[in-house]
C-alpha cells in the first residue's frame, strides 16, 4: 500500500487561496468612485495615515454597526493623523443611500470589480456557518504616510472591531 503525505487543507487543489498581505507591505494603489461617483485615489492620501476598512455589505446589520463605530470614533482617528475610508463591492448609489441613512462622513468606495479587494487579500474563500464561500473578507490595514502597511487583520468582527483598534493602536 502507498502512503501518501497528509495535503494542509490550504493547499487542496481547486481551493484558490487569497493571497494576504503583512506589515511592512507596499499598500496596493487604488482609484475607486465614491459614493457620490467621484474617483478616490490612495495615493491623494501620501503624506497622510489611513485605515482602510473592508466591509461585505452596506445596510446590512454587522456592516451598520460597523460603519457606525467608526462614524463615531472618526475624531480620535482623525486626531491620531488617520483618515479613515470604508471599502466594499456595492455600487455607489447604495453606497450614498447607506451614507445618508447613517450619517457617514468618511468616504466609502465602491469596488464592483473586486479588483482592489483581492490586492488587499480581502476577497476570497472564507468560512460562513461553517461553510466554506467565496465573498468579501471583513478586513482593516493600517496605512502609513508613505503607503506602508503597520496593520493587516482579516477576519475581523463587526462588533467591536473599532474599539480593538484603538486600543491596540494606542489611537
Amino acid at each position: 500500500m502507498l502512503c501518501r503525505p497528509l495535503v494542509p487543507p490550504d493547499r487542496l487543489p481547486g481551493m484558490a487561496q487569497t493571497q494576504r498581505l503583512s506589515v511592512g507591505d507596499t499598500a496596493p494603489g487604488f482609484a475607486l468612485p465614491d459614493a457620490g461617483g467621484a474617483v478616490v485615489k490612495l495615493s491623494a492620501y501620501s503624506g497622510t495615515k489611513v485605515v482602510l476598512y473592508v466591509y461585505p455589505a452596506a445596510m446590512t446589520p454587522g456592516c451598520t454597526k460597523q460603519a457606525g463605530d467608526f462614524r463615531d470614533n472618526l475624531q480620535r482617528f482623525l486626531d491620531a493623523g488617520y483618515a479613515v475610508i470604508g471599502l466594499s463591492p456595492d455600487k455607489p448609489e447604495k453606497l450614498a443611500a447607506f451614507v445618508a441613512k447613517e450619517g457617514l462622513t468618511f468616504p466609502l468606495l465602491s469596488d464592483t470589480s473586486k479588483d482592489t479587494l483581492r490586492a488587499y487579500g480581502a476577497y476570497g474563500e472564507k468560512q460562513l456557518y461553517g461553510k466554506t464561500v467565496t465573498g468579501v473578507i471583513r478586513s482593516t490595514f493600517l496605512i502609513d504616510e508613505v503607503g506602508v502597511l503597520t496593520s493587516a487583520s482579516y477576519a475581523v468582527k463587526a462588533t467591536g472591531h473599532v474599539a480593538k483598534l484603538l486600543k491596540d493602536h494606542g489611537l
